[in-house]
């Protein structure tokens, strides 16, 4: 799978930009703030409806300008697919599969499948819980794009339980007076009205919840044995690197879950409804959800000691590029061909060595996309098509003369 062209329109800095691209390596060559960025960002917006940068869409129109349009020509096993986003802030973006209008944008998800690191991805390690969260479940939807369906489910249930939460909370707590309420409906039966209706989304979180968890637990299974190779390779064997998961469950089931079994969804379907039961008082309080896959975390440990906190800073971006080199094997052995990989801003901040590691792993992918300050940042052994990017300009340079 490659990128044979990308057009931009009114994209970020761009007013307009043509790209055409081939297969084996492409680098964009530019100081900071020139646009460089900009061009591989769309790419991944093409592939995954979202930005490594920011997580709305209006930063990425131009300024004054209404929308944004990226067209991506991507081919797969010898055939072409015109991917085309158009990108309006406020309203329903629209999508378009060889001119074909879509129904729904996320029926493009699956077209063009990318792996992107970045220095952002550096909070995959010493950031929140959600940037783990998030890795792992835009890399189920990366290696079968039904799951994007059942994030957005999970996503409308959970905050219409929050609502529920709060909206109630005067006649779900504990100690609420006994009486008539103003509109003259009895306080316990209000009270029992409010928590027939919690049941009712407690049984809704927990029948996508599971199914999410089930989904999480056994992409985590497959992708460990790729991550320990990854960082080996990325390290140089300086440490053995693992990830576990930390799910909200109750202790028991979280410690089986941390061990590495992976349940099965009906037994995670009932422990996730047995814990929502042990913290109803404290959600009530509170007025917010406490249990369920938007609670959880991932665990990262290089040896017997957590990354978090502990690694260096050389081992944190390790760690982070392993988790994307581990992710771009999986896909690569699931689809039986490369997602293109793309580096923004990789090289600067890696040590000689680890620079000509990674050329030596990324030099068999097909299509490999490099954003670089200076040309100097990338090892010679990954030289081929290059452009220079300077005030959102795009010029072609001859591969020869770096």
């Amino acid at each position: 799978m490659f990128v044979r062209h990308l057009t931009a329109s009114d994209f970020r800095s761009y007013p307009s930009a043509e790209l055409p691209l081939e297969p084996g390596v492409t680098t964009l060559v530019g100081r900071n703030g020139q646009g460089k960025t900009n061009l591989v960002e769309a790419i991944g917006y093409l592939a995954s409806l979202a930005s490594h940068r920011v997580a709305t869409d209006q930063p990425l129109v131009r300024f004054g300008a209404e929308q944004a349009v990226i067209r991506g020509a991507v081919v797969r096993a010898g055939r072409e697919t015109l991917v085309e986003l158009e990108i309006n802030p406020g309203r329903a973006n629209r999508a378009r599969l060889n001119r074909s209008p879509l129904t729904r944008p996320r029926e493009v998800l699956g077209t063009l499948r990318t792996v992107l690191f970045a220095p952002e991805d550096l909070a995959l390690v010493k950031g929140d819980p959600s940037e783990r969260r998030r890795f792992l479940d835009d890399l189920l939807v990366a290696r079968q794009p039904r799951w994007a369906g059942v994030r957005s489910d999970y996503d409308k249930i959970l905050k219409q339980r929050n609502a529920l939460l709060k909206s109630a909370q005067p006649v779900l707590a504990r100690g609420s007076r006994r009486g008539r309420r103003p509109d003259g409906e009895d306080q316990d039966e209000a009270r029992a009205s409010a928590l027939h209706t919690l049941d009712v989304w407690n049984s809704h979180l927990a029948e996508v919840g599971s199914t999410l968890l089930y989904a999480r637990l056994r992409l985590l299974r497959d992708l460990g044995p790729y991550l320990e190779q990854a960082y080996d390779e990325v390290s140089a064997g300086q440490s053995a690197a693992r990830v576990t998961y930390r799910s909200s469950l109750r202790e028991s089931a979280a410690e089986a879950i941390a061990a590495g079994e992976v349940p099965e969804i009906d037994r995670l379907r009932q422990e996730l409804l047995d814990s929502m039961d042990a913290v109803r008082d404290n959600e009530i309080q509170r007025g917010v959800s406490l249990v369920g896959p938007h609670r959880d975390d991932l665990v990262l440990q290089l040896g017997e000691l957590p990354a978090k906190g502990y690694a260096s800073h050389g081992e944190s971006w390790s760690f982070a590029l392993a988790l994307k080199l581990a992710a771009y094997q999986l896909l690569r052995h699931d689809l039986g061909d490369d997602p293109v990989l793309i580096l923004d801003d990789v090289f600067a901040e890696l040590d000689s060595g680890r620079r000509e590691r990674l050329a030596a792993m990324v030099a068999d992918c097909e299509q490999v996309l490099i954003t670089a300050a200076v040309s100097d940042d990338v090892p010679e052994s990954l030289a081929g098509q290059s452009f220079t990017v300077e005030l959102g300009s795009v010029v072609s340079n001859d591969a020869e003369s770096r």
